[in-house]
């Protein structure tokens, strides 16, 4: 059997509260007093789980009701906090926003019932005072089982935080604290979320000097002690989580682009293939000039090559290898950036035009405005090179770019809405498309992958 940790939710009752900065100052505080830590995100956001672990060495992962049902969601936490002292999971949005504005479907709420997690709300303070009472007591009566167990005062002064902490406990929960508005504390969304690893380094004395802020003016030793009162959990880890993610066949190489144009994976995803047998080789097609030797799978991954358009478009011999690749029959799953990548042409924000691999014949190009966003169940049309037909994988969708060739071999819903349109090119052993698919919704995509890849690896065996 294995059990589930300490862990404690902290959410809010709207974004922009302040719940990154706070989570982070908390992860971080938690680290300075040698407590090892696990943090986990609410919903699809890949960015929050990467910056925990490039910045805090925290390896983090994502907590989400679509993409999982319940029960799966309360055996991926247990499996992957058991070792750690102490889960710290981070809510998305308000705390009962789920699925379509209109429901706690995939809410930080539902979660936090999914893995019984004790919840301290972060209130944003600016501009309100005692009507931050009546929020709070909105938020703990809409549901029974609220699971809040307490508060913490964002963005407000000593003398406020004083006066309004008895009205709040009033209420019967408790005030854990607050934190002032501060140089420690002023983060931009940049920092907190769009990270590049040039600022890692800043970015570390940064939280430290957060952390040491929030050891004066918030209760980690009780937050600390709420953490305790969560219920063990408990599944049959050996039966039936051990036995499905093993491995079966043996270790294949398999390129995974990683550098700060190529930077967005679910770890959750890297995880199952690396349980399934792949040897993720990491590469820069930045700056590197060669694909890793022996490789015969090739993974690329969300980012921003447009941002990096000149000095990609001028490392040829990557570029040249990419489509070697691609012409070798090398499997290559490619999601958003890395779909913008393997377009004949890219364009910028400015509209400059720069070519890239010539995979995907066609140009990407910037809309100004947001093009899809959000949750995404994803079927295929036809039989693919990794599903079959009718086989459908979970997503999420984010991104500014367009294409001339967004391919046509599968059909995109929104969930819950009848919305759909058509996505993802798929021909001979090429996978790519805007969507962020999360693979652990349909094991068959990542298992007929490496299938291909391990087909790649036995003839060139052959070859020898």
């Amino acid at each position: 059997m294995s059990q589930g940790n300490k862990r404690i939710m902290l959410a809010a009752p709207k974004s922009g509260s302040g719940k990154t900065m706070i989570t982070c100052g908390l992860l971080q505080a938690f680290l300075l007093r040698g407590i090892s830590c696990r943090s986990f995100k609410c919903g699809p956001d890949y960015i929050d789980p990467m910056f925990h672990k490039a910045v805090l060495g925290i390896d983090g992962g994502n907590l989400d009701t679509f993409f999982l049902d319940t029960e799966s969601v309360r055996e991926l936490f247990i499996r992957e906090s058991h070792d750690t002292e102490i889960s710290v999971i981070e809510g998305v949005m308000g705390y009962y926003d789920g699925m379509g504005g209109d429901s706690t479907w995939a809410s930080s709420y539902e979660v936090a019932c999914a893995v019984e997690a004790p919840v301290v709300l972060i209130l944003d303070c600016r501009g309100a005072s005692l009507s931050l009472a009546a929020v709070l007591k909105g938020f703990l009566e809409y549901r029974k089982d609220c699971r809040i167990e307490g508060v913490i005062l964002n963005r407000i002064s000593s003398v406020m935080a004083e006066r309004l902490t008895p009205q709040i406990e009033a209420l019967g929960i408790r005030v854990y604290g607050y934190l002032p508005q501060c140089a420690e504390a002023d983060f931009s969304s940049r920092h907190l979320g769009l990270k590049i690893p040039g600022e890692v380094e800043g970015l570390k004395d940064k939280l430290k000097k957060l952390a040491y802020k929030m050891e004066e003016t918030v209760d980690i030793d009780g937050l600390f002690e709420l953490s305790e009162t969560a219920p063990l959990l408990t599944f049959e880890y050996e039966r039936n989580g051990k036995e499905k993610l093993t491995a079966s066949s043996e270790k294949v190489r398999v390129g995974i682009a990683v550098d700060e144009a190529f930077c967005f994976y679910y770890q959750e995803n890297r995880k199952l293939l690396e349980e399934m047998g792949a040897e993720l080789i990491p590469f820069s097609p930045l700056r590197d000039s060669h694909l890793p030797y022996g490789i015969c799978g090739l993974i690329l991954g969300g980012g921003y090559p447009e941002l990096y358009l000149k000095q990609l478009s001028e490392n040829q011999d990557m570029l040249g290898e990419i489509r070697d690749a691609a012409k070798n029959q090398i499997p290559i799953l490619a999601e958003c950036g890395g779909f913008l990548y393997l377009h004949e042409e890219l364009e910028s924000e400015e509209h400059e035009v720069c070519q890239m691999a010539g995979v995907i014949p066609g140009r990407a190009f910037p809309t100004g405005k947001l093009k899809r966003f959000g949750y995404i169940e994803a079927a295929a049309k036809e039989d693919m090179p990794f599903l079959k037909k009718g086989e459908s994988v979970r997503g999420h969708e984010f991104h500014y770019w367009d294409s001339t060739n967004n391919g046509t071999q599968m059909e995109a819903r929104k969930p819950g809405r009848n919305v759909k349109w058509d996505c993802v090119l798929a021909e001979d052993n090429v996978m790519a498309g805007f969507p962020h698919f999360y693979y652990p919704s349909n094991r068959c995509l990542p298992e007929k992958f490496l299938e291909a890849c391990r087909q790649v690896m036995k003839q060139k065996r052959k070859n020898l």
